[in-house]
């Protein structure tokens, strides 16, 4: 799937460690796979690949690109 971030929600180190990698705000990402058990989740954005746990991939609100 194709997103665009559209607001970071959760804790403050969660939003800050996202900013450090550039996953802010109208950035666009791509879910690339989901691990057999389901967590963690791969995206890719901004050139790099990111595993995400589903807990804090639930306080990214995106829409469809």
């Amino acid at each position: 799937d194709r997103l665009i971030i559209k607001k970071i929600n959760g804790e403050n180190g969660f939003r800050a460690r996202l900013s450090f990698m550039g996953l802010i705000e109208n950035t666009k990402i791509r879910v690339i796979r989901f691990s057999p058990l389901g967590d963690p989740m791969q995206i890719y954005g901004r050139g790099f690949f990111m595993a995400i746990r589903k807990k804090n991939a639930a306080d990214i609100e995106v829409e469809y690109e």
